[in-house]
């Protein structure tokens, strides 16, 4: 049998988790973006663990209206997925988005990181500066660096705040491409660019030509005779 003074140690170090995951729960009902078990772990005192913690709050959240969710990365509550039809009403998302934005996230978040030249290259279209504004400014694209090509272009990708806003875990969890292609939505990046990389042979050809032309044409003569 257990000792009191075992017993007592037990009930002490049940406390202390139960305090932990406590903290833990309060974090997360606060923050306005999700957590990664690292900014959690700097919040509660260090002989803590938040991944238990959390484990703990995820089984105990699991059947209820709100669930502790992990979404890009980190952790976040948010309202259980059967019960959403409860808040389409009341929700009210002032980001409305054109066509064009549309068109241009979905090639964002399948291609990243992609380059301004290689979206309008797969819509077809140009792209207005004003689309990628209303991305960036709604904070699920961000640049992503330069493309080691001529002119060294910007590169868009997507960021947390777009997986969390679409509750994915990840890039991987992307729905529907198969019916995005089926579309003509999203050719791929690569075709696109040998369609591009076609057009400039075809063109260095053609100024070849030219050039080879010209140096068979007869010099025109600009001395006079004596």
């Amino acid at each position: 049998m257990m000792s009191g003074e075992e017993a007592n140690a037990t009930d002490g170090a049940e406390d202390v988790q139960a305090n932990h995951v406590r903290m833990v729960e309060a974090i997360l009902f606060a923050a306005d973006h999700p957590m990664t078990l690292s900014d959690i772990a700097a919040l509660i005192p260090e002989e803590g663990d938040a991944a238990k913690a959390v484990a703990l709050l995820e089984q105990s959240y699991k059947h209820r209206g709100i669930v502790l969710a992990s979404v890009g990365g980190g952790y976040q509550f948010r309202t259980a997925a059967d019960l959403s039809f409860l808040l389409r009403r009341e929700k009210d998302d002032p980001r409305k988005l054109s066509r064009a934005a549309v068109e241009t996230l979905a090639i964002i978040a399948y291609h990243q990181p992609v380059t301004r030249g290689e979206i309008e290259d797969i819509r077809g279209v140009g792209l207005s500066r004003g689309t990628l504004d209303v991305l960036m400014e709604a904070g699920w694209v961000k640049p992503r660096g330069r493309k080691r090509s001529p002119g060294r272009p910007l590169m868009f990708g997507t960021t947390d705040s777009f997986l969390a806003h679409f509750g994915l875990e990840s890039l991987d969890a992307l729905p529907g491409l198969a019916d995005l292609k089926a579309a003509g939505l999203l050719d791929t990046v690569d075709e696109a660019l040998d369609k591009m990389e076609s057009e400039t042979v075809r063109a260095q050809e053609d100024n070849e030509d030219e050039a080879r032309s010209i140096l068979k044409r007869p010099l025109p003569c600009h001395w006079n005779a004596m």
